[in-house]
């Protein structure tokens, strides 16, 4: 068996005779495919870029190269690099812009609401915390879900139990580490409130309205004394003018839904229970529940260190009591709306006393003024 020849041995340049063949040696370059031999940097004849171009060279279709910067402008658009702050009537929110930058966006998360929080609060049960309030929870009839207890039963902690279960309530025995865990947001500097040892899910407080107060003086045919709260925002403030005017005979509070404190476990906690037997309304206006209270034929006397001396003022009769906030006071458009202004007579380095204690001494001097004319 024979084989071929093979062709390729003859090399055309192994054995030159000084002629060379223009068919086998030479390059064609007019030829339409790129020639092996073409270095990657020569222009090919058809006006396209050849590979070998730098990335750096403009094209000939005017878009930009693409070795071109990204800061430099095109033909009047935004330039790549440009900074997302540099665009200031750019109707779209540039990538780099902070949410807070844009005053009308939309989208930028509101404040919550106190008043909305307040009010949210107040649907939710909450504790009644101590045995005071829990005692007079009980012996009012107030619904109860059901009552917390430790094991250690001292003083008068087992008679509220025995109440308790007298009225078929849920009673159940906790650790106190337990109680101490619940009440722990009602205390102060890291601190849990002072429990005593018992607590109760109760339903919110139930808020009336004005004229349930006047009904209520009415209905025990007395001159119609109302505590009207002006922004009061400590809740132990609250509790405390609650357990006052109870002592005092008040009819009822009035206290504001914005920038007010609502009746909260540490309100009935300071009010020692006594938001069991107090109506408190909570109105939209101040000075709108003022004016009803006039047409009722209540004077309004408002408390301000400016006033006429509480001896030397007419307190008797009807009477409306106003009670500004711990800071600042009496609000302007309250004090215009008041009668009078009356004040507490002061010795001493300091002229101003805790919203609850001068709101008491005011309370205890009307009902002074109300058993001498009796």
């Amino acid at each position: 068996m024979t084989y071929q020849k093979n062709e390729y041995s003859k090399r055309p340049s192994s054995k030159d005779t000084g002629v060379r063949d223009a068919k086998n040696t030479q390059r064609r370059y007019d030829d339409d495919r790129k020639p092996y031999g073409k270095k990657p940097f020569d222009r090919r004849e058809d006006g396209e870029r050849s590979y070998g171009k730098k990335p750096y060279d403009r094209r000939e279709d005017g878009d930009r190269s693409y070795g071109k910067k990204p800061f430099e402008k095109r033909d009047g658009q935004k330039p790549f690099g440009k900074k997302p702050f540099d665009r200031q009537n750019d109707e779209r929110k540039p990538f780099g812009k902070k949410p807070f930058d844009r005053q009308n966006d939309e989208r930028r998360p509101q404040q919550p609401d106190r008043s909305q929080q307040q009010n949210e609060n107040d649907e939710q049960p909450y504790l009644l915390i101590g045995r005071n309030a829990v005692r007079e929870a009980v012996k009012s009839g107030r619904s109860i879900d059901r009552i917390l207890v430790t094991n250690e039963r001292d003083g008068s902690l087992g008679e509220i139990v025995t109440l308790a279960r007298e009225r078929k309530l849920v009673v159940r025995e906790v650790d106190r580490r337990k109680l101490d865990e619940l009440c722990m947001p009602f205390g102060h500097g890291g601190k849990t409130a002072n429990h005593q040892g018992i607590v109760a899910y109760a339903a919110g407080v139930t808020y009336c309205d004005i004229a349930d107060i006047l009904d209520v003086a009415k209905a025990r045919g007395e001159a119609p004394f109302v505590i009207v709260l002006d922004e009061i925002e400590d809740p132990h403030n609250l509790g405390s003018i609650i357990r006052s005017a109870d002592c005092a005979g008040a009819h009822g509070v009035v206290i504001g839904k914005r920038r007010s404190a609502s009746v909260t476990a540490a309100a009935v906690k300071a009010s020692a229970g006594a938001t069991e037997y107090v109506k408190i309304a909570r109105v939209v206006n101040i000075n709108a529940a003022l004016a009803q209270l006039k047409s009722a034929g209540l004077w309004v006397a408002g408390a301000d260190m400016k006033g006429e001396s509480m001896r030397s003022a007419a307190l008797k009769g009807p009477l409306a009591l106003v009670i500004g906030n711990e800071g600042e006071g009496i609000s302007k458009l309250v004090r215009e709306n008041c009668d009078f202004l009356v004040s507490i007579p002061m010795q001493g380095h300091i002229d101003s006393l805790n919203a609850g204690v001068a709101a008491a001494i005011l309370m205890f001097e009307k009902k002074r003024q109300d058993s001498e004319t009796v």
